[in-house]
């Protein structure tokens, strides 16, 4: 069951659902919260390598850029590219419930997609990492502390078994910032 603006914020007033820093009136909307961008932006270095291969996981540190942009500095995503962001927000879900996180419509209409893994599971404590894409044909300027995705929260028939931060496979708890992919979860251990 999706909460309502009403049950968002009685979870969030009882501190069952935990977002720092605190939100704004302006962020609950009747089934969902808006989350904003944070200042942190990793970008593959394509002038050092020319595959990804998913089995050796990522290349050495240098592969990876980060930029760090003040509030009023944007950040210029031009067309075909793409970046990890995440949310400024820190967030920590409750064994009973989900959290769907999905674009904002209106970025999608300049088209920019913004994605994570869609589903953040019972237990995670964290920034969101967001993959961002540009499918438009002109650049498109981000800035930190805009809106950028939006959450609908959700409830578990019952509470997770073994949530996300007692998992031994999990790899981004309690994360800060955009976090580059660890493919070892992708294979089956042998």
């Amino acid at each position: 069951m999706v909460l309502s603006d009403r049950d968002i914020k009685k979870v969030i007033r009882e501190k069952k659902l935990v977002f720092k820093p605190a939100l704004t009136q302006d962020q609950i909307s009747p089934a969902s919260v808006d989350l904003k961008l944070g200042p942190i932006f990793k970008i593959f270095n394509i002038t050092k390598q020319n595959l990804l291969d998913i089995k050796k996981g990522l290349p050495d540190d240098d592969f990876i850029l980060t930029y760090r942009c003040r509030n009023e500095e944007p950040f210029i995503l031009h067309p075909n590219n793409f970046v990890l962001a995440s949310t400024k927000e820190y967030v920590k879900v409750p064994d009973n419930m989900i959290l769907r996180v999905e674009g904002k419509s209106t970025l999608a209409r300049l088209g920019i997609l913004v994605h994570t893994a869609g589903f953040v599971d019972p237990g995670f404590e964290g920034t969101l990492t967001l993959e961002i894409s540009n499918q438009a044909n002109l650049p498109v300027a981000l800035y930190p502390n805009m809106y950028i995705c939006q959450i609908a929260v959700e409830y578990l028939s019952s509470p997770a078994e073994i949530p996300y931060n007692k998992r031994k496979k999990s790899l981004y708890s309690k994360s800060v910032g955009p976090m580059t992919a660890k493919t070892k979860n992708l294979f089956e251990k042998k």
